[in-house]
């Protein structure tokens, strides 16, 4: 029934199997890539033709997640899988952005390429095998797709390149790089980096491109197995005259344009231009499609006269070498009531870039294959349609700027201090208020700026920059911090970011079918020199991450306690926390391993939290005085709470040296009190004292009275140690005398004669009540 086709290889340790012909054989191909026990169905659909007016390639890319591919239920209200995630946003632009170019220019048809996740083993990420299914499916579906490509993810660590690393092995290692290429050159990079050098992260592309076409060669296996008939390709007519009179018409205008170096003033003569155009094809009676044809070859007019300008005389758009920064400016601290502020303008490219504080109650919550785990750096970049000068979208963020916000992240995110040495929740929003070219980059050398603004200990300042490429057959020009025309114009979009000690994050998409060796060792010896120069710029407006926070930001400290002592500082069903809270107004978090985080803006409210929750698991110390309140007043004394949760005794016999009828004669309910511990008993009961402190200053008074004999424990009294009172054995049967003669005769109960004496006891006794400093023999509890 099925005519299944499959490949196999073994890879890292794994097999990696390609099948077609069982599942979704309505689409024009359908590949299940199995890598371990990882499981990726990618589905691609074309449109058999081109919509009317179409003058670009709708190339579409999803990726998705199945929870149940972890066996896991999706959390929040709705039980299913929703919106794309961002993750599920990144991974969409990975597999689009190495497979795009490989596309023949003027091919407008309408592509799906849809990739989900059907089974998650939970060592390897998924993005790689949902790359390679991309791959396959496009190659056997017969569309015009010039692969196929291969995937592989590079993790470094003491020393040594691992191929497809497990999701631990990333998390310990140095480096996380994901490659897509050809079986010729490379396609695209993605990376995030330790601070690695140049040398080890070109190895770790190399690395990769070897395992990329191993995957790329069984791509080609499976399709001549299976793969469909190519489309035939209507050839395009012959523009070359209509080439040749729109270089006559408005070549020199295209010219004249590319000289100015403002690019407001540059648009506007190149729409000017544009408009000279069209006006003469109109005047011509020229069809809709032949005018289309016209408005695509002043695109290619302009790049031909860009490119030939940088390649035969080194002179950029804007009058820079290949090698020349813009114009840098920076400044720190701008924003009065931001926790961390930035302003960075590279030329005409420019961000704000804030960053806010927080306690560990925002972190965000990320849902995911992997299970609930919470994030405590956030970046955000925004993209409105002033930043260009445009009228246009504004809302919720497109995929353009999770991706971009995404890549300042990972340049980021390498030099931050560990949760133990910077307790925060740290956001950093980037709004870029002007671009032309490299925003992201943009975006990276703020939020450093911003952070260090903050009183974030980063490793070191973090910078970031463009380059671009221009390449005529063996010509080529590598481009320093390039501009948004020289993005599209060019042939490659380099990014990378990094410290004065290595590369943090590194990304590389290609326009063309890949670029060589030669050509990326140079661009990452330019992009070196060029990150230097712009964390010289930097260190203008901050050398140095400052050393006090914001007045307007939390302060946190921190407090490790014992684990047994957890149950204490939060209570039965959360009272005591929720207390202390309420309270001190101070954020208390406490984590199973009893580490405690206090966080609020006044630093009296942490140390009023502290102190209540340090009284609660410290110990009381015999000798040592304390300062409590009178909690609860009885006949014989009254308690104070002197640490937190304890509570001690203050007899009535302690609260003065000289006699004291009733207790409330002295203290009152609520009322602060200086105590000295006296004694805590094997069952934790302690004994206090107030007549031995001063009670205006706390200190410790001379005691004057005779020292208290220390009491026998309970089991080893008898009837010696409470005087001769006759009463012998108690359980074995033996005579215990009359009670009367230990206690004088004290004659009939009920009728009233004379009972005698009553207070002849042993000896010591007071007719007082117990003697001083002592508490009663009954006594037993609070």
């Amino acid at each position: 029934m099925f005519d299944v086709k499959k490949v196999s290889i073994e890879l890292a340790g794994k097999t990696l199997t390609l099948e077609t012909g069982r599942i979704a054989r309505q689409a024009d191909a359908a590949v299940l890539a199995t890598y371990g026990e990882t499981v990726v169905l990618c589905a691609v659909t074309a449109a058999k033709s081109v919509k009317e007016g179409q003058d670009f390639f709708p190339l579409t890319v999803h990726y998705q997640e199945k929870y149940s591919a972890a066996g896991r239920i999706p959390g929040g209200f709705f039980k299913r899988e929703r919106g794309a995630t961002e993750k599920e946003t990144l991974v969409s632009r990975l597999i689009d952005r190495p497979i795009r170019p490989l596309f023949p220019e003027g091919f407008y048809n309408e592509i799906n390429v849809i990739a989900q996740v059907l089974s998650f083993d939970g060592e390897s990420e998924p993005d790689i095998v949902a790359m390679i299914a991309a791959s396959a499916a496009l190659t056997l579906s017969g569309v015009p797709f010039m692969g196929p490509i291969g995937a592989a993810r590079v993790g470094y660590k003491d020393g040594e390149y691992q191929l497809n690393p497990s999701l631990e092995e990333v998390k310990t290692g140095e480096l996380d790089l994901v490659v897509a290429a050809t079986g010729n050159a490379v396609m695209m990079v993605e990376s995030e980096a330790k601070e690695l050098s140049e040398e080890i992260m070109l190895g770790a592309v190399l690395f990769a491109h070897e395992a990329s076409k191993k995957i790329a060669n069984a791509i080609i296996d499976l399709a001549e197995k299976a793969a469909k008939d190519p489309w035939d390709i209507a050839k395009g007519d012959n523009v070359e005259d209509l080439k040749k009179k729109l270089k006559k018409l408005i070549g020199k205008d295209i010219t004249a344009a590319y000289k100015l170096t403002d690019k407001s003033a540059r648009s506007n003569a190149l729409n000017e231009a544009r408009a000279k155009a069209k006006a003469s094809f109109a005047a011509e009676g020229l069809d809709a499609q032949t005018v289309m044809a016209g408005i695509k070859l002043t695109k290619k007019l302009e790049a031909e006269i860009v490119r030939g300008a940088i390649l035969k005389d080194g002179k950029r758009i804007d009058g820079r070498t290949t090698t020349q920064i813009r114009p840098i400016e920076a400044m720190v601290g701008f924003l009065p009531r931001t926790h961390g502020s930035a302003l960075f303008t590279r030329g005409e490219t420019q961000s704000i870039c804030t960053t806010t504080l927080g306690t560990k109650d925002a972190e965000q919550m990320i849902d995911g294959l992997t299970g609930l785990h919470y994030e405590n750096f956030m970046l955000h970049y925004n993209f409105p349609p002033y930043s260009v000068g445009e009228v246009g979208r504004f809302g919720a963020p497109g995929r353009r700027e999770v991706g971009h916000g995404k890549l300042a992240w990972r340049a980021l995110h390498p030099v931050l201090p560990s949760k133990d040495e910077f307790p925060y929740t740290i956001r950093v929003l980037s709004d870029i208020t002007e671009s032309n070219g490299s925003s992201s980059m943009a975006t990276v050398c703020g939020g450093s700026l911003s952070m260090m603004d903050a009183g974030v200990p980063l490793k070191r300042p973090v910078s970031g920059i463009a380059m671009g490429l221009i390449l005529e057959g063996k010509d080529f020009a590598v481009l320093s911090d390039i501009l948004g025309d020289e993005d599209h114009l060019g042939d490659m979009d380099f990014k990378v970011a990094g410290t004065e000690v290595g590369i943090t994050t590194m990304q590389m998409d290609i326009k063309i079918a890949g670029i060589t060796r030669e050509i990326f060792e140079a661009a990452l010896t330019q992009a070196k020199e060029g990150r230097a120069h712009i964390l010289g710029e930097m260190s203008k407006a901050l050398s140095s991450t400052r050393t006090e926070l914001s007045a307007h930001a939390p302060r946190i400290e921190t407090i490790q306690i014992d684990k047994s002592k957890i149950r204490d500082v939060i209570g039965t069903g959360g009272k005591v926390i929720r207390e202390i809270v309420a309270e001190t107004g101070a954020k208390v978090d406490i984590d199973d391993e009893g580490i405690i985080k206090i966080s609020s803006s006044d630093t009296a409210q942490i140390e009023a939290a502290k102190k209540w929750i340090l009284g609660i698991v410290e110990e009381a110390e015999v000798g040592k005085v304390y300062t409590g309140k009178v909690v609860n007043i009885v006949d014989f004394g009254a308690f104070v709470n002197f640490m937190g949760g304890k509570d001690g005794l203050v007899h009535v016999s302690e609260m003065k040296n000289e006699r004291v009828e009733k207790p409330t004669d002295v203290v009152s309910e609520g009322q602060e009190v200086k105590v000295k511990v006296l004694e805590i008993d094997p069952r934790g009961k302690v004994r206090l004292s107030m007549r031995v402190v001063d009670q205006e200053t706390g200190e410790e008074l001379e005691d004057t009275r005779p020292a208290r004999e220390p009491r026998e424990p309970r089991s080893d009294r008898g009837g010696e140690g409470r005087g001769d009172r006759g009463r012998g054995p108690r359980r074995d049967g033996g005579d215990r005398g009359g009670r009367g003669e230990g206690r004088g005769d004290r004659g009939p109960r009920r009728d009233g004669g004379d009972r005698g004496p009553r207070r002849e006891r042993s000896e010591g006794g007071n007719d007082d009540g117990p003697a001083p400093g002592g508490l009663p023999d009954f006594l037993t509890q609070d």
